[in-house]
Protein backbone atom coordinates (compact mmCIF):
# COMPACT_ATOMS: atom_id res chain seq x y z
CA UNK A 1 0.00 0.00 0.00
CA UNK A 2 1.32 3.69 -0.62
CA UNK A 3 1.07 6.85 1.32
CA UNK A 4 1.10 10.21 0.25
CA UNK A 5 1.66 12.71 2.48
CA UNK A 6 1.01 16.20 1.90
CA UNK A 7 2.01 19.90 3.42
CA UNK A 8 -0.84 22.08 0.99
CA UNK A 9 0.67 25.11 0.23
CA UNK A 10 2.76 26.49 3.03
CA UNK A 11 2.10 30.11 1.74
CA UNK A 12 -1.39 30.60 3.22
CA UNK A 13 -2.45 31.01 6.47
CA UNK A 14 -5.81 29.91 7.28
CA UNK A 15 -6.90 31.95 3.92
CA UNK A 16 -6.31 32.46 0.19
CA UNK A 17 -3.96 35.35 1.06
CA UNK A 18 -0.43 34.64 0.42
CA UNK A 19 2.16 35.82 2.79
CA UNK A 20 5.85 35.67 3.50
CA UNK A 21 7.33 33.23 5.62
CA UNK A 22 10.99 33.09 6.97
CA UNK A 23 12.60 30.45 4.44
CA UNK A 24 15.72 30.16 7.01
CA UNK A 25 14.15 27.05 8.73
CA UNK A 26 15.76 23.67 7.77
CA UNK A 27 13.87 21.75 5.04
CA UNK A 28 13.27 18.28 7.43
CA UNK A 29 12.22 20.85 10.18
CA UNK A 30 9.94 22.55 7.40
CA UNK A 31 8.41 19.18 6.22
CA UNK A 32 7.55 17.78 9.42
CA UNK A 33 5.99 20.64 11.08
CA UNK A 34 3.99 21.29 7.66
CA UNK A 35 2.81 17.49 7.90
CA UNK A 36 1.63 17.58 11.20
CA UNK A 37 0.15 21.17 11.16
CA UNK A 38 -1.86 20.05 7.72
CA UNK A 39 -2.71 16.49 9.58
CA UNK A 40 -3.87 18.22 12.06
CA UNK A 41 -6.05 21.12 10.43
CA UNK A 42 -7.89 18.12 9.10
CA UNK A 43 -8.42 16.40 11.29
CA UNK A 44 -10.15 18.95 13.00
CA UNK A 45 -12.00 20.19 9.86
CA UNK A 46 -13.24 16.56 10.03
CA UNK A 47 -14.34 16.50 13.60
CA UNK A 48 -16.51 19.60 13.59
CA UNK A 49 -18.45 18.50 10.45
CA UNK A 50 -16.56 20.75 7.94
CA UNK A 51 -14.59 18.33 5.50
CA UNK A 52 -15.35 18.61 2.19
CA UNK A 53 -15.08 15.68 -0.36
CA UNK A 54 -12.59 15.76 -2.39
CA UNK A 55 -13.73 15.59 -6.36
CA UNK A 56 -10.32 14.01 -7.66
CA UNK A 57 -12.06 10.43 -7.61
CA UNK A 58 -10.95 9.65 -3.99
CA UNK A 59 -13.55 7.71 -1.62
CA UNK A 60 -13.06 9.47 2.25
CA UNK A 61 -14.52 7.48 4.76
CA UNK A 62 -16.30 8.18 7.68
CA UNK A 63 -14.24 6.91 10.97
CA UNK A 64 -11.01 6.99 12.23
CA UNK A 65 -8.24 8.19 10.23
CA UNK A 66 -10.58 7.48 7.46
CA UNK A 67 -12.75 10.49 8.16
CA UNK A 68 -9.70 12.66 7.29
CA UNK A 69 -8.02 10.88 4.52
CA UNK A 70 -9.16 9.64 0.91
CA UNK A 71 -7.87 6.24 -0.41
CA UNK A 72 -7.75 5.59 -4.75
CA UNK A 73 -6.36 2.65 -6.49
CA UNK A 74 -4.55 1.25 -3.38
CA UNK A 75 -3.07 4.62 -2.62
CA UNK A 76 -3.61 6.53 0.82
CA UNK A 77 -4.04 9.99 0.32
CA UNK A 78 -2.79 11.91 4.17
CA UNK A 79 -4.82 14.28 4.21
CA UNK A 80 -7.45 13.70 1.72
CA UNK A 81 -6.60 15.83 -1.45
CA UNK A 82 -8.41 18.33 -3.87
CA UNK A 83 -6.26 18.06 -6.78
CA UNK A 84 -9.03 19.86 -8.71
CA UNK A 85 -8.79 23.35 -6.83
CA UNK A 86 -6.53 26.00 -8.91
CA UNK A 87 -3.06 25.72 -7.50
CA UNK A 88 -1.98 28.88 -8.73
CA UNK A 89 -3.76 32.04 -9.69
CA UNK A 90 -2.60 33.21 -12.96
CA UNK A 91 -1.11 32.35 -16.15
CA UNK A 92 1.48 29.32 -16.45
CA UNK A 93 3.79 31.83 -18.38
CA UNK A 94 3.49 34.29 -15.18
CA UNK A 95 5.55 31.65 -13.07
CA UNK A 96 9.05 30.18 -12.69
CA UNK A 97 8.31 26.82 -11.19
CA UNK A 98 11.57 24.98 -9.28
CA UNK A 99 11.06 21.55 -8.24
CA UNK A 100 13.63 19.43 -5.78
CA UNK A 101 13.21 15.75 -5.39
CA UNK A 102 14.78 13.87 -2.82
CA UNK A 103 15.45 10.14 -3.28
CA UNK A 104 15.89 8.68 -0.10
CA UNK A 105 18.54 6.13 0.94
CA UNK A 106 18.29 2.57 1.34
CA UNK A 107 15.65 2.93 -1.47
CA UNK A 108 16.44 0.63 -4.82
CA UNK A 109 18.00 2.58 -7.80
CA UNK A 110 15.42 0.14 -10.12
CA UNK A 111 12.70 2.45 -8.42
CA UNK A 112 13.85 5.71 -9.02
CA UNK A 113 12.47 5.85 -12.59
CA UNK A 114 8.59 4.99 -11.24
CA UNK A 115 9.39 7.58 -8.72
CA UNK A 116 10.56 10.61 -10.35
CA UNK A 117 7.49 10.16 -12.59
CA UNK A 118 5.08 9.86 -9.75
CA UNK A 119 6.92 13.00 -7.82
CA UNK A 120 6.81 15.05 -11.25
CA UNK A 121 3.25 14.46 -11.75
CA UNK A 122 1.94 15.12 -8.50
CA UNK A 123 3.51 18.57 -8.46
CA UNK A 124 2.01 18.91 -11.66
CA UNK A 125 -1.47 17.87 -10.83
CA UNK A 126 -1.43 20.38 -7.82
CA UNK A 127 -0.73 23.58 -9.82
CA UNK A 128 -2.28 22.71 -12.38
CA UNK A 129 0.20 22.75 -14.88
CA UNK A 130 1.81 21.02 -17.49
CA UNK A 131 5.78 21.34 -16.80
CA UNK A 132 7.89 23.06 -14.70
CA UNK A 133 10.81 24.74 -15.17
CA UNK A 134 13.41 23.39 -13.48
CA UNK A 135 14.10 19.65 -11.40
CA UNK A 136 17.01 19.48 -9.44
CA UNK A 137 17.64 15.97 -8.01
CA UNK A 138 19.34 14.94 -4.43
CA UNK A 139 21.07 11.92 -4.29
CA UNK A 140 21.54 9.60 -1.08
CA UNK A 141 25.23 10.02 0.57
CA UNK A 142 26.14 13.05 -1.72
CA UNK A 143 27.39 15.48 0.74
CA UNK A 144 29.54 18.95 -0.50
CA UNK A 145 32.61 19.74 1.50
CA UNK A 146 34.08 23.09 0.36
CA UNK A 147 37.13 22.00 2.00
CA UNK A 148 37.59 18.87 0.02
CA UNK A 149 36.83 20.47 -3.62
CA UNK A 150 40.53 22.24 -3.54
CA UNK A 151 42.07 24.38 -5.96
CA UNK A 152 45.47 21.67 -6.00
CA UNK A 153 43.31 18.89 -7.25
CA UNK A 154 46.91 16.78 -7.12
CA UNK A 155 47.23 17.71 -4.24
CA UNK A 156 43.42 16.63 -3.04
CA UNK A 157 43.48 13.03 -4.87
CA UNK A 158 47.29 12.40 -3.59
CA UNK A 159 47.16 9.11 -1.92
CA UNK A 160 42.92 8.71 -2.55
CA UNK A 161 40.50 6.80 -4.84
CA UNK A 162 38.79 9.56 -7.80
CA UNK A 163 35.80 10.65 -6.42
CA UNK A 164 36.04 9.72 -2.88
CA UNK A 165 37.35 13.50 -2.06
CA UNK A 166 34.14 15.55 -1.84
CA UNK A 167 33.05 14.68 1.48
CA UNK A 168 31.37 11.05 0.76
CA UNK A 169 31.69 7.81 1.05
CA UNK A 170 30.96 7.11 -2.19
CA UNK A 171 30.23 2.90 -3.45
CA UNK A 172 31.66 1.62 -6.73
CA UNK A 173 28.34 1.53 -7.96
CA UNK A 174 26.83 5.09 -6.80
CA UNK A 175 28.15 6.92 -9.54
CA UNK A 176 26.64 4.66 -12.21
CA UNK A 177 23.35 4.66 -10.84
CA UNK A 178 22.86 8.78 -10.58
CA UNK A 179 23.88 8.23 -14.13
CA UNK A 180 21.30 6.02 -15.12
CA UNK A 181 18.78 8.16 -13.40
CA UNK A 182 19.59 11.19 -14.85
CA UNK A 183 18.61 8.80 -18.43
CA UNK A 184 14.71 9.22 -16.92
CA UNK A 185 15.38 12.68 -16.42
CA UNK A 186 16.69 13.35 -19.89
CA UNK A 187 13.37 11.33 -21.03
CA UNK A 188 11.23 13.56 -19.01
CA UNK A 189 12.43 16.84 -20.57
CA UNK A 190 12.29 15.41 -24.04
CA UNK A 191 8.76 14.97 -23.09
CA UNK A 192 8.31 18.40 -22.59
CA UNK A 193 7.70 17.95 -18.20
CA UNK A 194 10.73 19.94 -17.10
CA UNK A 195 12.71 22.56 -19.13
CA UNK A 196 15.91 22.38 -17.01
CA UNK A 197 17.78 19.81 -14.67
CA UNK A 198 20.22 20.19 -12.04
CA UNK A 199 22.38 18.31 -9.56
CA UNK A 200 22.59 18.76 -5.71
CA UNK A 201 26.26 18.62 -3.77
CA UNK A 202 28.25 17.93 -6.87
CA UNK A 203 31.92 19.36 -6.24
CA UNK A 204 34.17 20.31 -9.31
CA UNK A 205 35.73 16.81 -10.33
CA UNK A 206 32.51 14.60 -9.54
CA UNK A 207 30.41 17.13 -11.85
CA UNK A 208 33.10 16.75 -14.29
CA UNK A 209 33.03 13.17 -14.84
CA UNK A 210 29.63 13.35 -14.58
CA UNK A 211 28.84 15.65 -17.48
CA UNK A 212 31.61 13.30 -19.93
CA UNK A 213 28.03 11.08 -19.03
CA UNK A 214 25.18 13.51 -20.22
CA UNK A 215 23.40 14.15 -23.28
CA UNK A 216 21.64 16.90 -21.61
CA UNK A 217 23.74 18.56 -18.96
CA UNK A 218 22.76 20.22 -15.67
CA UNK A 219 21.74 23.92 -16.02
CA UNK A 220 22.43 24.32 -12.32
CA UNK A 221 24.15 22.69 -9.11
CA UNK A 222 22.47 23.37 -5.52
CA UNK A 223 25.21 23.43 -3.08
CA UNK A 224 24.88 23.25 0.80
CA UNK A 225 27.72 25.62 2.24
CA UNK A 226 27.00 25.34 5.92
CA UNK A 227 28.61 27.59 8.20
CA UNK A 228 30.58 27.96 5.38
CA UNK A 229 30.10 31.11 2.90
CA UNK A 230 33.01 30.50 0.42
CA UNK A 231 32.63 28.54 -3.03
CA UNK A 232 35.76 26.93 -4.08
CA UNK A 233 37.55 28.61 -6.15
CA UNK A 234 37.90 25.54 -8.56
CA UNK A 235 34.15 25.03 -8.73
CA UNK A 236 33.74 28.54 -9.54
CA UNK A 237 35.82 28.61 -12.43
CA UNK A 238 34.68 24.88 -13.34
CA UNK A 239 30.70 25.91 -13.73
CA UNK A 240 31.47 29.62 -15.30
CA UNK A 241 33.45 27.28 -18.34
CA UNK A 242 30.32 24.85 -18.63
CA UNK A 243 27.90 27.56 -18.25
CA UNK A 244 26.07 26.45 -14.92
CA UNK A 245 24.31 28.40 -12.36
CA UNK A 246 25.80 27.56 -8.62
CA UNK A 247 22.74 28.27 -6.09
CA UNK A 248 22.98 27.48 -2.30
CA UNK A 249 20.27 25.61 -0.56
CA UNK A 250 19.53 25.15 3.38
CA UNK A 251 17.70 21.59 2.67
CA UNK A 252 18.80 18.25 5.08
CA UNK A 253 20.04 15.55 2.78
CA UNK A 254 18.17 12.92 4.61
CA UNK A 255 14.72 14.50 4.93
CA UNK A 256 12.56 12.48 5.88
CA UNK A 257 13.92 9.02 7.78
CA UNK A 258 12.14 5.68 8.59
CA UNK A 259 12.04 6.86 12.50
CA UNK A 260 10.73 10.21 11.94
CA UNK A 261 7.85 9.00 9.71
CA UNK A 262 6.80 6.20 12.10
CA UNK A 263 6.73 8.72 14.57
CA UNK A 264 4.98 11.07 12.51
CA UNK A 265 2.34 8.34 11.41
CA UNK A 266 2.03 6.24 14.30
CA UNK A 267 -0.47 6.47 17.96
CA UNK A 268 0.33 8.58 20.69
CA UNK A 269 0.29 12.82 21.05
CA UNK A 270 3.23 12.96 18.44
CA UNK A 271 1.22 10.99 15.78
CA UNK A 272 -1.87 10.72 14.08
CA UNK A 273 -2.77 7.50 14.48
CA UNK A 274 -2.72 5.67 10.72
CA UNK A 275 -0.28 2.91 12.01
CA UNK A 276 -1.63 0.36 14.60
CA UNK A 277 0.14 1.23 18.00
CA UNK A 278 1.18 -2.53 18.39
CA UNK A 279 1.43 -5.66 15.99
CA UNK A 280 -1.62 -7.10 18.04
CA UNK A 281 -4.12 -4.30 17.84
CA UNK A 282 -6.51 -3.32 15.59
CA UNK A 283 -6.35 0.79 15.97
CA UNK A 284 -4.63 1.41 12.60
CA UNK A 285 -2.51 -0.11 9.76
CA UNK A 286 -0.28 -3.06 10.51
CA UNK A 287 2.71 -3.18 8.27
CA UNK A 288 6.35 -1.80 7.97
CA UNK A 289 6.41 2.07 6.48
CA UNK A 290 9.16 2.98 4.34
CA UNK A 291 9.27 6.47 3.28
CA UNK A 292 10.23 6.85 -0.52
CA UNK A 293 11.38 9.80 -1.56
CA UNK A 294 10.38 13.58 -0.86
CA UNK A 295 9.81 16.02 -3.67
CA UNK A 296 9.88 20.09 -2.61
CA UNK A 297 8.00 22.71 -5.34
CA UNK A 298 7.87 26.58 -5.50
CA UNK A 299 6.19 28.78 -7.86
CA UNK A 300 7.41 31.91 -7.55
CA UNK A 301 5.82 34.99 -9.51
CA UNK A 302 8.29 36.22 -12.16
CA UNK A 303 7.05 39.99 -12.10
CA UNK A 304 7.28 40.68 -8.27
CA UNK A 305 9.58 38.18 -6.91
CA UNK A 306 6.77 36.36 -4.59
CA UNK A 307 6.12 32.72 -3.65
CA UNK A 308 2.97 31.92 -4.12
CA UNK A 309 2.57 28.20 -3.72
CA UNK A 310 5.16 26.06 -2.30
CA UNK A 311 4.70 22.71 -0.36
CA UNK A 312 6.07 19.09 -0.26
CA UNK A 313 4.51 15.84 -1.09
CA UNK A 314 6.24 12.55 0.18
CA UNK A 315 5.55 9.03 -0.79
CA UNK A 316 6.22 5.82 1.89
CA UNK A 317 5.01 2.58 0.96
CA UNK A 318 3.52 0.20 3.75
CA UNK A 319 4.90 -3.83 3.78
CA UNK A 320 3.07 -6.16 4.75
CA UNK A 321 0.14 -4.35 4.85
CA UNK A 322 -3.29 -5.24 6.93
CA UNK A 323 -6.05 -2.78 7.03
CA UNK A 324 -8.39 -2.55 9.88
CA UNK A 325 -11.92 -0.91 10.28
CA UNK A 326 -10.34 2.03 12.25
Amino acid sequence: MKLVLSTSNLMKGGGSSVIRRPTTEKSNVELINALRSNFQASQHESTNGSSTNPSNGTTPTTNGYKSWTSEHDGTLYIPAHDFSQPGLSEERSQYDITVKLFYLPGIPVSRRCAHTREAIDLVLKELGVDSIDLLIVSFPGVLFDAEDDSEDEDEATEGEDTGANEGQAEQPDDFDSMVQTWRTLEQLQNEGMISQLGVAEFGSERLARFLAHTDVKPSVDQINLKDCCVVPKSLILYAKQEHIQLLTHNDCNDILPVGTTRELLGPGESGVGILASAPDKQDGIQGDVEPQWVVKYTAVVKDRGVVENKGYFALADIGNCVRTGS
